[in-house]
């Protein structure tokens, strides 16, 4: 061997491990099921950065959330990026845990319009930091079993027009298939409390932080969650329990009224059975809104916050990660590029060939910008308690909104 060539060999070897240390290990702390659309991601994340491996920790929804609550109360343990859902993304904004990828070198609000325009809004905070990014959103749709008002003689037409041909329809429902209209009272409740609202304008809290809940839309919502409650239209079942997912497989709920997203859900595991039986249309009454959506954060105390910050890109900004993540998980993109894509067009099976993507694009351009407040989730938890006081104990509407406000104001001063 030359003497060149020796040297070269013998650099190689010495550059060998200074190599093999700069590979950097990304954690990224997620929860079922956006945590299978970080694992289809890892195939193209890895041709595109194949320094940098990605360690998917994945805890329970709950277990995740609270996990990620103490981790940076304490500043241990935590991930370099952290998902975050809708419900919670208020409470962790106004933590100052946070980095504001509004700020150098992130710069988020370059990419702001390239997403669905309320995500922005979503997860921003009140001092107007950008706390996250968001990665899939969830489009308010009616999922309606279209075998089953066909037998009762009810439309599409006749669950959308407004709440009260909603719940006329129900009573027809009822008494020709014995069906109920909607798995719970609470469902329409919580959705038609979002009446009215526009860009800028909180659910339950104004912009100083003034408690909403004692207003004419929250009454309204009590009243008419109240009506169907009294008529024997829900099965009493709440959301994610056994009773729910067996009302479904069983034929014995014939609309729900969540996100897009619950179509992929009933298509996987709640009720595959049901296939081809199940439409999409408008929320009732002409009300847009949106049922959860995901999102991605960096910690402040981040051991590698330069590549966490090329994941979240890789994960919210580039299309074609955003239409495999539909392809898997059947959630819908945040990213508007992905809006134009072909796939949009594709018939769903599992709705009897309906495009149904093209509504859910259509709801999704025209959902209002609600701000969050870090004491909805509060909020959400005290309305439930205080309707499910109406609906099972009979207590007065009005009372039981006074209540509902002096609670929260008292939790919120805490």
């Amino acid at each position: 061997m030359s003497m060149k060539l020796a040297t070269l060999a013998l650099a190689a070897v010495l550059l060998a491990p200074a190599q093999a240390q700069q590979k950097t290990t990304l954690t990224v702390a997620t929860f079922p099921d956006l945590d299978r659309a970080a694992k289809a991601a890892v195939p193209a994340w890895n041709r595109q950065y194949p320094n940098v491996e990605l360690k998917i920790i994945s805890l329970q929804y709950a277990d995740h959330h609270t996990a990620m609550t103490t981790a940076l109360a304490t500043g241990s343990g935590l991930p370099d990026v952290m998902a975050l859902d809708l419900r919670f993304i208020g409470k962790f904004a106004e933590s100052g845990g946070l980095e504001d990828l509004a700020k150098p070198p992130f710069n988020g609000l370059a990419l702001r319009e390239q997403f669905v325009r309320y995500t922005y809004t979503q997860a921003t905070s009140s001092s107007g930091a950008l706390a996250a990014m968001p990665t899939d959103i969830g489009p308010g749709t009616l999922l309606y079993r279209k075998d089953i008002i066909d037998k009762a003689g009810v439309t599409e037409a006749d669950l959308t027009r407004d709440w009260a041909s909603y719940i006329a329809a129900g009573k027809k429902i009822k008494a020709a298939t014995g069906a109920y209209l909607l798995a719970d009272a609470a469902d329409l409740r919580d959705i038609a409390l979002r009446a009215g609202l526009k860009d800028g304008e909180g659910i339950y809290f104004d912009a100083k932080g003034q408690v909403l809940v004692d207003s004419p839309r929250f009454v309204r919502a009590f009243e008419l969650g109240r009506e169907a409650r009294q008529a024997g239209l829900d099965a009493k079942a709440t959301s994610w329990t056994n009773e729910w997912a067996a009302g479904f497989k069983q034929g014995r709920i014939a609309t729900q009224m969540m996100g897009a997203w619950l179509t992929g859900h009933l298509k996987n595991w709640l009720a595959p059975d049901t296939a081809g039986k199940w439409r999409s249309a408008n929320l009732p009454g002409g009300l847009y809104g949106s049922y959860g959506g995901s999102f991605y954060a960096i910690p402040k105390k981040a051991a590698h916050k330069p590549e966490a910050w090329d994941f979240i890109r890789f994960m919210t900004a580039n299309k074609d990660t955003q239409l495999n993540s539909l392809r898997v998980l059947d959630t819908f993109p945040a990213l508007i590029a992905a809006h134009q894509d072909a796939l949009m067009d594709e018939p769903i099976a599992f709705l009897g060939g309906q495009k149904a993507r093209l509504l859910w694009r259509d709801i999704a351009a025209k959902v209002p910008a609600i701000p969050v407040s870090k004491y909805d989730a509060v909020a959400t938890d005290i309305i439930r308690d205080e309707f499910e006081k109406v609906v099972a104990e009979g207590k007065d509407i009005k009372t039981a909104l006074a209540d509902a406000k002096s609670l929260i104001a008292r939790r919120a001063r805490r």
